[in-house]
């Protein structure tokens, strides 16, 4: 979630910026190289795959991306009007419901170079929508963009209940919380061992997660869950 850490991290960098010229804030951004809140983009050439690191930002703790700019940091610059009009595509058609994003575009030594800033969402899920795939939502986790789980949706599922949520101590819980004791467990196998409905236990880890009984990390390609 957004915390106030990460907001005070935009305003911090947006206030210097007011005391650095365009060059030096954008050589600043960029020696902090791709992490968590920021993503480079060399260039535009696909509307769907950009809307993914705007759906990972505003799914976790919002975001910048960098277009114009290689992964290793040298700026190339945006070819042309039709990049920028791919970038409007990624967040206005492709996600939904919509995304914010905000657009500043800095030009330096005959380059343009085109930072996307992505709030975190207060509508989770934000979706990537496309006529060829299911709706996907993805999460933000170090400089990668990954597909959320079904847990994930489930969490943010139930935070937009405006009655709140309560966690009862059931059979059920239990046999999660006894299945999960000291290891780590991807869904399908909490599924197979707890021999819970697969919908039920997405449910209950998502419960868990909410009032901190279960954490949940990202290891080798799958989310795995823990006591």
């Amino acid at each position: 979630m957004f915390c106030a850490e990460s907001e005070r991290y935009f305003v911090s960098l947006q206030s210097n910026n007011s005391i650095m010229d365009d060059k030096q804030y954008l050589l600043t951004l960029i020696r902090e190289g791709e992490h968590q809140q920021q993503d480079f983009k060399y260039r535009v050439s696909d509307a769907l795959k950009l809307a993914k690191s705007v759906s990972a930002f505003a799914n976790t703790d919002g975001g910048r991306l960098l277009i114009g700019v290689r992964d290793d940091g040298n700026m190339s610059g945006v070819r042309d009007e039709e990049e920028i009009y791919m970038m409007h595509q990624a967040a206005y058609r492709y996600c939904r419901p919509e995304a914010s994003i905000k657009f500043d575009t800095y030009h330096i030594e005959g380059r343009t170079i085109v930072i996307a800033t992505v709030p975190p969402s207060e509508r989770r899920p934000i979706c990537v929508v496309s006529d060829e795939e299911k709706p996907k939502a993805y999460i933000r986790i170090a400089d990668e963009n990954i597909v959320a789980s079904p847990v994930h949706l489930a969490i943010w599922r139930e935070s937009q209940n405006p009655q709140g949520t309560m966690l009862t101590y059931t059979d059920s819980v239990r046999k999660i919380l006894d299945v999960l004791q000291d290891q780590e467990l991807p869904l399908n196998l909490i599924v197979r061992r707890s021999q819970i409905p697969r919908p039920k236990v997405i449910t209950l880890l998502a419960r868990l997660i909410r009032f901190r009984v279960v954490h949940w990390e990202y290891r080798n390609l799958q989310f795995l869950f823990s006591l």
